[in-house]
């Protein structure tokens, strides 16, 4: 509706534009030749303009700027000069036929070409300058929006994936730990609805403190160690100092679940997990390494989507090493003024 309006606007003020230097050109009384050449000028800016519009529209369907970004420019700017020209030399040749007595020679032509190219041509470079940087802004909107829908996706899928299986599993728990034990199945419940807050209120366009999140890893392994009767052993050693920089949400506890999903875990072979600072920008995040002997290596999913996550966040890369007795993931840490 807006654009419609703004189209509106012109074309009256174009209108009006053409009244007032056609009644100031009567009162001149400017001879046959002017009128020929103000009817040549604004039959030449309203095809341009129209034809512009055509092109641009074609091309937003074709080649939008989102997927042809290189290729859109060059097609447009190319489709836009050639355009211009065939305009500029077909009306000028049409208005002399019709117009005039003499037929339009080589050298009008030639000085007719240098007007249209030095007066006419960057008008139309100021237009599609505009458009380009207009479209280009908005691809870069569509970017980020499918960017941060893709990551809330994500985020939604970890949500669901851990809800089922880990709601079901705890269920269990707590209703055994009912019947043997009053307080520790208090004391397992308020663990149990910590983890479930933190991870309801989870967004992906908001990291998390490291110390929020180390929190809730305890909380999730008070919950594991409960079920796993202490064959996981869990070691935290990061510098305070480092507490209050961030990272996106679920981003240990995943990588927790992944090392207790995918290991042997055995009451005289624990596993071992280790959450440690490597230096001032980096987590060590490492288990023992002791595969499943049933269980595949594994998509890698779990590691690209929190690669995804830390994307939308900071360039720092996620890095894996993988040793004969350990598996370790380097988890970038980040300072809010880096975001």
């Amino acid at each position: 509706m807006r654009k419609k309006r703004i189209h509106l606007i012109l074309i009256v003020l174009g209108i009006l534009l053409g009244l007032v230097i056609s009644a100031v050109m009567i009162l001149l009384d400017l001879g046959p030749q002017y009128y020929q050449t103000l009817s040549w000028i604004l039959t030449v800016a309203f095809l341009l303009w129209l034809g512009n519009k055509f092109i641009v529209r074609r091309l937003d369907k074709s080649f939008p700027w989102l997927q042809y970004g290189n290729q859109r420019f060059i097609l447009q700017l190319l489709a836009t000069i050639l355009y211009s020209l065939l305009v500029i030399n077909f009306t000028y040749f049409s208005i002399k036929y019709l117009f005039t007595d003499d037929p339009p020679t080589v050298a009008q032509y030639l000085v007719m070409n240098v007007y249209g190219i030095f007066i006419i041509m960057p008008v139309v470079s100021i237009y599609f300058g505009t458009h380009f940087l207009r479209s280009w802004r908005k691809s870069e909107i569509e970017s980020a929006a499918y960017h941060r829908e893709s990551m809330r996706s994500q985020l939604e899928a970890l949500k669901n994936h851990l809800d089922p299986h880990f709601l079901f599993n705890n269920l269990n728990i707590l209703s055994s730990l009912i019947d043997r034990d009053i307080e520790l199945s208090k004391s397992y419940l308020e663990k149990f609805a910590e983890v479930y807050r933190v991870i309801i209120q989870s967004n992906v366009t908001e990291p998390i403190p490291l110390a929020k999140e180390l929190d809730f890893v305890e909380a999730y392994m008070y919950l594991i160690n409960i079920r796993f009767e202490e064959m996981i052993k869990l070691e935290i050693n990061v510098e305070p100092k480092l507490r209050n920089r961030v990272l996106p949400p679920l981003t240990l506890q995943m990588l927790v679940e992944n090392a207790i999903k995918h290991n042997v875990i055995k009451e005289n072979e624990p596993l071992y997990l280790k959450i440690e600072s490597n230096g001032e920008d980096y987590l060590d995040v490492k288990n023992t390494l002791r595969p499943r002997p049933t269980s595949s290596k594994g998509s890698g999913t779990g590691l690209q989507n929190i690669r995804d996550r830390y994307g939308y966040f900071t360039d720092m890369e996620v890095k894996k090493v993988v040793t004969e007795s350990e598996f370790i993931v380097k988890v970038p840490i980040i300072e809010l003024e880096e975001l």
